[in-house]
């Protein structure tokens, strides 16, 4: 591998795990704790995220349970997830709080597949612009005479292989969780 390839390596990976972050939060139509990884909970005088103040746990396929480990902030809990608006059917049973996971609609389910599109568009970008900063230090190395022209077509072509391998595996992702969102 080239050292230009090698040197920025790191922000390829860092952008696949970007994408896999941002589309764990997605709702299907199972239970799932990502759903609430960007919710904060207003506790102690300080917004807290919400895995801070309760235990999250999936009691089954279309439930969320939520214990918090200070019963004062039950309330503040409740409020928070109501205000993020995540489609999720709230009970507060006193001592915890039930999150129930409603089936999606076809409309639902193709918005769903939507946003994941865009959120796959942006991190193409993102790698585009990764491998537009490789390749711009690539040719710069070849004008400063650093490199050799075959060194300068071999790192290119080596490039080229190495973007398409990570945009196959951006596309992998996706058609996961497509398939994940889809799924009735």
């Amino acid at each position: 591998m080239s050292e230009f390839l090698q040197a920025k390596q790191n922000d390829f990976h860092n952008a696949l795990e970007f994408f896999r972050k941002e589309i764990g939060t997605l709702r299907t139509g199972r239970a799932n704790t990502s759903v609430l990884d960007s919710v904060s909970v207003e506790a102690y005088g300080i917004m807290n995220p919400l895995n801070a103040v309760a235990n999250i746990a999936i009691s089954d396929a279309r439930c969320i349970l939520i214990a918090p480990w200070d019963k004062g902030v039950i309330k503040a809990i409740e409020k928070a997830i109501v205000e993020a608006d995540l489609g999720l059917g709230v009970v507060n049973e006193g001592d915890k709080i039930r999150l129930t996971v409603p089936p999606l609609t076809e409309e639902n389910r193709k918005e769903l597949v939507k946003k994941l599109n865009e959120k796959m568009e942006k991190t193409r970008i993102i790698l585009r612009g990764v491998r537009d900063a490789i390749k711009n230090a690539i040719e710069h190395a070849f004008e400063e005479k650093e490199i050799s022209e075959d060194d300068k077509f071999r790192a290119m072509k080596e490039l080229d292989e190495f973007s398409a391998k990570k945009n196959d595996e951006l596309k992998d992702i996706r058609d996961r969780k497509e398939k994940d969102v889809m799924e009735i």
